[in-house]
């Protein structure tokens, strides 16, 4: 009776251990949690509302976002095979010019947060702990509630979001096909050009 006692209190205290572990926010977590406040934040500033300032304000969120967005990996995961036929070149191009679209996009679906905090629902990571997914929700002023994963991997220590799902739509894929149709008749410098055209039309959206 006292060894099954001690077995069934040894696996509560590691059930205990667990369930704190699982509680605690992860590393990954942590690092997302702070861009995305500051992010919202500058949303939620006056002076983003004003069309004034609201250039002003969107920078501020560009630069946010550069402190966690690996654009690199975006890039290369958007444009698949083909990423080695760039030339350095036409890879930091491309690359820019993706930042510059994505970070609006992004930007604009969660324009109308009302203030009210992020819901983080759970997070799920590969089998090495290298890459992992977080689920987060974000209520609109119209009542809405939508919901925005982000998918991160590790660099060098740093946690990095290489994709990020709107209402289970991947920003990634969502670009994939399109690029993919550009490049099969066209070439790297065509695409950059029409990323940076498109990515003014997605700017000028919210002005």
């Amino acid at each position: 009776m006292k060894t099954l006692l001690s077995r069934c209190a040894a696996a509560l205290f590691c059930f205990c251990l667990l369930a704190g572990a699982a509680q605690a926010a992860s590393p990954a977590h942590q690092t997302l949690e702070r861009v995305i406040n500051n992010v919202l934040n500058l949303i939620k500033d006056p002076a983003y509302a004003n069309p004034a300032t609201r250039a002003g304000q969107r920078a501020k969120i560009e630069k946010e976002a550069r402190t966690i967005f690996d654009f690199g990996e975006f890039s290369l995961r958007t444009v698949g095979a083909r990423w080695k036929t760039f030339t350095p070149a036409q890879q930091k191009g491309f690359s820019e010019a993706f930042a510059n679209l994505l970070i609006p996009t992004y930007v604009n679906k969660i324009d109308g947060y009302n203030g009210e905090q992020v819901v983080y629902l759970g997070e799920a990571s590969s089998s090495d702990g290298s890459k992992v997914e977080i689920r987060t929700e974000v209520a609109l002023k119209d009542g809405r509630k939508i919901p925005v994963a982000y998918r991160m991997l590790q660099k060098s220590g740093k946690w990095w979001v290489y994709d990020v799902l709107v209402e289970n739509l991947s920003l990634v894929k969502n670009y994939r096909t399109q690029f993919q149709d550009i490049l099969t008749s066209g070439t790297p410098d065509e695409l950059i050009k029409r990323i940076n055209e498109k990515a003014q039309e997605v700017r000028a959206q919210k002005g």
